[in-house]
Parts: C-alpha cells; sequence; structure tokens
C-alpha cells in the first residue's frame, strides 16, 4: 500500500471525531484509566502468544496505534466504532474497537467496558469472539478482537428469503451457540444480550458470540440487573426479580424462534404489551414451523426458569441432532 493510501486511510478514521488520533498511544498492561479522576483494573491482556499475535515468534508486551493499519469501518456504537486493521510486523488482520472515554463517561459506563475486557479476554471457545489485547491514549480506548470477516447474522438473516433461516441452517447456529453458552457457564460466565446483532459468522461461517458489554461473572449466581434487549429479555427480568444463567436459556429460545420466523416471539410497537407478552410467555408459530423445532421453543420459553431446558439436552435434543449429529464437549482454544 502506498504512503499517500495509508495517509487517506488514517485521515478517514480521524474523520470520526475531531480529535485525532495520537500517534504515541500510551498502552497500559494493567490498568486502563477511563476517566480523568477514575481507573479500574484489567486484567493483562497485553501479552500475546505466538499463534494470536499472527505467527509472530517474539510476543508483543505492547501495543499502541502505530502497530496498526487502519482499514475500512466495520460497524458503529454508541461509544465508538470498529475498524478493520492490520498489524504491520505480522500482517495479521484484526478488528479494532475504537471507544470514545468522554462518551463512556457521559453515559456512566466505564465498568461495563472494564467488564467487557476482563471477561471476554479470558475466553476461548471457537464460537466466541477473542479480545486479543487492548490499550489507551488521552481520548480513546482501544480494543483488538478477532475480525469475523462474513459480518453479523442479522444482516445475512434479512437477506435471506422471507428474512429468515431455514431450519437445517437455524439448528447449527443454535447448537454452536448453545456449545459457547455452555463453555461460559462453566466460567460463571451470563452473556445476558444474545441477539443475532451481537453474533458474527467467522471465515467458515461458523457463529462468533461478541459483545460481551452486558455479560457478567457472577459466582454466587443470582443478579437484579436490567440489562440487554427487551425482546429478548426473560420474565424474571422484566418483572424485576434475581436472575442467573438461566436467562441465556430464554435468549435462546427467542433466537431460534427470531431464526425461524424473521422477527421475536414477543415483538408489539407497544413496549408494555411486549412486556405482558414476555411476563406471560404468550406467543405463536406460523404453520411452516416444524414440530421438532417448536418442542425445542417450547422447552426454553418457559416463564419458570428451573423448568428451561439446560444447554447439554439442548444439544441432545432431537431437532439438533437432526442437522448437527451427536454434541461433543466444548474444548477451549
Amino acid at each position: 500500500m502506498s504512503e499517500s493510501v495509508k495517509a487517506q486511510k488514517q485521515h478517514d478514521v480521524n474523520k470520526e471525531n475531531p480529535t485525532t488520533f495520537s500517534k504515541t498511544a500510551k498502552p497500559s498492561s494493567a490498568k486502563l484509566a477511563l476517566t480523568d479522576n477514575q481507573e479500574v483494573n484489567v486484567p493483562e491482556t497485553n501479552k500475546q502468544s505466538e499463534k494470536e499475535a499472527g505467527g509472530s515468534k517474539q510476543p508483543k508486551n505492547t501495543w499502541t496505534l502505530d502497530d496498526f493499519d487502519i482499514g475500512k469501518p466495520l460497524g458503529k456504537g454508541k461509544f465508538g466504532n470498529v475498524y478493520l486493521a492490520r498489524e504491520k510486523r505480522s500482517k495479521f488482520l484484526v478488528a479494532l474497537k475504537v471507544l470514545y472515554k468522554s462518551q463512556i463517561k457521559d453515559y456512566n459506563n466505564q465498568h461495563q467496558v472494564r467488564r467487557e475486557i476482563e471477561i471476554q479476554s479470558h475466553l476461548r471457545h471457537p464460537n466466541i469472539l477473542k479480545l486479543y489485547a487492548y490499550f489507551h491514549d488521552d481520548s480513546r480506548v482501544y480494543i483488538v478482537l478477532e475480525y469475523a470477516p462474513n459480518g453479523a447474522v442479522y444482516k445475512f438473516l434479512i437477506k435471506q428469503p422471507h428474512k429468515r433461516f431455514p431450519e437445517d441452517v437455524s439448528a447449527k447456529y443454535i447448537a454452536q451457540i448453545a456449545d459457547a453458552l455452555k463453555y461460559c457457564h462453566s466460567k460463571k460466565v451470563i452473556h445476558r444480550d444474545i441477539k443475532p446483532e451481537n453474533l458474527l459468522l467467522g471465515p467458515k461461517g461458523e457463529i462468533k458470540i461478541a459483545d460481551f458489554g452486558w455479560s457478567v461473572h457472577a459466582p454466587s449466581s443470582r443478579r437484579t440487573t436490567l440489562c440487554g434487549t427487551l425482546d429478548y429479555l426473560p420474565p424474571e427480568m422484566v418483572t424485576g426479580k434475581t436472575h442467573n444463567y438461566k436467562v441465556d436459556l430464554w435468549s435462546i429460545g427467542v433466537l431460534c424462534y427470531e431464526f425461524l420466523t424473521g422477527k421475536p416471539p414477543f415483538e408489539d410497537k407497544e413496549y408494555n404489551e411486549t412486556y405482558n407478552k414476555i411476563s406471560k410467555a404468550i406467543y405463536y408459530f406460523p404453520e411452516y414451523v416444524s414440530m421438532e423445532a417448536r418442542d425445542l421453543i417450547q422447552r426454553l420459553l418457559v416463564v419458570n426458569p428451573n423448568n428451561r431446558l439446560e444447554l447439554s439436552e439442548v444439544l441432545k435434543h432431537p431437532w439438533i441432532l437432526k442437522y448437527n449429529g451427536a454434541p461433543t464437549d466444548n474444548k477451549e482454544m
């Protein structure tokens, strides 16, 4: 790439915000300052293995923006943007998530960012997006993520005929998500915001669970925070009760329904009506949804969380086995 093209790429990124990227970003391996008067402890995610660093023999202890060529934008969020980037030394492609500290502070979301880094950096599963490293400068936090070249599941879904997936595709995706969440739960991590917008597709079309901003490491198992997207929230959360990892079981049921029909089961124009449908699990199946798929969804969309089908049983369900074969134990990567 010519120097003029590189300069234009950097200029395009800088136009997103009047404050230009610092050429001397100051990384930190132990603390990440999100505001002028507050620091949060984060894990030392800057130390990378040879495999994760794109094959370089010597692990790199810190990163700065100068280590990357910045490419096209991949997405935009409330606190910043995500760009395709290439690590200069190894030519390894990554997704660089750029968060603006001022916006994080304005929304009082310091803890959410900290939680995302803490949790996702320690998860290693073939269907979970890897968080390789982080660094920061005076105005931004940079998170180095695995690049998922096939984009968001949501965009793929709306491009399908009738904006829904066939049952074989849906069953394969649900099996991958269930296996990844089973792994998360074994690590005492609850995602709490499973939806098509937070699922990406890897190079082979495999699911990559992303966006752990609402996730929580919950050894005590019981939480009361209301979070996530209303259409996917379970009854215990919308009614203000304590919740545990079984919220993710409900989300898989909602997700499965949306994959098969193109919309969430409790969707309504009125917020209060959606709330009412969720709290009572009121929904209906279109005629084209198979009985096997209905059975799985009905076993997950249960008001009493203790009666929801466990993830190990989801992976053994006849509808899942019909398109995926016998389940295997999840493995760390």
